[in-house]
């Protein structure tokens, strides 16, 4: 009997399967104000139709200027909540639960939406392009150089992950999790790679860890001691010298006196590195980063019932993400459990989908 039905528990929030949707962006706001849109309620809410226990909110930026691009969700403005709000609603009329993913580019903002039609590089001043921030003012690939954060911008920016933290509370969600990955600020303030300061921001382990740490410290003062917090984190850089999976094990034992409930286990995005992104190429780190005592979600490309199956019986992780394979099946944890045999468990079908029961 497979544990990927079998609920997880995380403070006073059971989650009913181990089955779980990661953040995705959709570069769907095209008003450019950060506020979810019909197309957001209609692609979150087919998930929790679907199945998975836990669904987690795109990429949402704490400030105007964290933005991947200018089609991004935001949680800086009190007005962003009503929108998020009717998603949340509707996810938890299907028993489901929801998290959102509070993030900062960093200075991988003020680039072009990843959609077709879109040329890859920066959003120029005159298309509304803005100036990125970052532990230094080094640039990432072709992209303009960042202003490196003064040590009083960096508690504005603290602050401000607090606030979206509140916003998502007001908002709804089970589960905050905070973006510490793939290049975005708080991994350029890990990794030696993006993060050449010399203050008490850069240097030393304890020295490049200190914001998110901080960042962790102000949210729970917000967020609800009774409701899960979780932070993602690229295991490694997959380059000699940068951020890796010694240190994120290291990062991980350290969060759990924090706050912090469970790591989302990626990797890669602080530069451009050789990556052999085959099925399951992440879960070693996942499994090694699980050492540091914190419960672990692995990702990347797990794309079949019996794949995530293993990789949570084999003890590797406690739960599993999948990005490609939900955008291609929403209803993948319905078919996970008809493959693998396993009945149903009950509220795993929406009522007015019943007809539609694999058999």
């Amino acid at each position: 009997m497979t544990t990927l039905f079998t609920p997880l528990t995380l403070r006073a929030l059971t989650i009913d399967n181990r089955l779980w949707v990661p953040p995705m962006c959709q570069y769907s706001v095209t008003a450019g104000d950060g506020r979810a849109t019909d197309w957001h309620l209609v692609h979150y809410g087919a998930f929790a139709q679907g199945g998975f226990g836990l669904i987690t909110v795109e990429a949402t930026a704490v400030t105007p200027q964290g933005r991947i691009s200018a089609f991004d969700l935001g949680l800086w403005d009190d007005d962003q909540i009503a929108p998020l709000r009717r998603i949340t609603d509707f996810v938890h009329t299907q028993g489901r639960a929801i998290g959102i993913q509070l993030a900062h580019a960093g200075r991988k903002a003020s680039t072009q939406p990843w959609l077709p039609g879109y040329t890859d590089g920066p959003l120029l001043p005159d298309e509304g392009g803005w100036t990125t921030v970052a532990p230094s003012a080094l640039a990432f690939e072709s992209l303009p150089a960042p202003h490196a954060l003064t040590t009083a911008e960096i508690a504005d920016v603290v602050q401000a992950f607090a606030d979206a933290a509140r916003r998502a509370l007001a908002a709804g969600f089970d589960v905050v999790e905070l973006h510490a990955a793939h290049g975005y600020l708080l991994h350029e303030f890990l990794s030696p790679l993006s993060n050449q300061r010399t203050d008490q921001y850069g240097g030393s382990f304890d020295n490049r860890v200190r914001l998110v740490v901080e960042v962790v410290e102000a949210v729970r003062t917000v967020w609800p001691r009774d409701l899960p917090l979780v932070v993602r984190l690229s295991g490694t850089d997959w380059i000699d010298g940068g951020w890796d999976e010694v240190q994120s094990t290291a990062l991980a034992a350290l969060l759990k006196g924090h706050g912090v409930d469970l790591i989302s286990v990626s990797s890669g995005g602080a530069v451009v590195a050789p990556i052999k992104a085959v099925p399951g190429y992440q879960v070693p780190l996942a499994a090694a980063i699980r050492a540091g005592g914190l419960p672990v979600a692995a990702v990347g490309l797990i794309l079949t019932p019996e794949q995530a199956a293993d990789v949570l019986d084999s003890g590797a992780a406690d739960a599993v993400l999948l990005g490609r394979a939900a955008l291609r099946d929403p209803h993948f944890p319905q078919r996970a459990a008809h493959v693998l045999g396993i009945p149903a468990p009950a509220g795993l079908y929406a009522a007015p989908h019943i007809r539609g029961v694999f058999r």
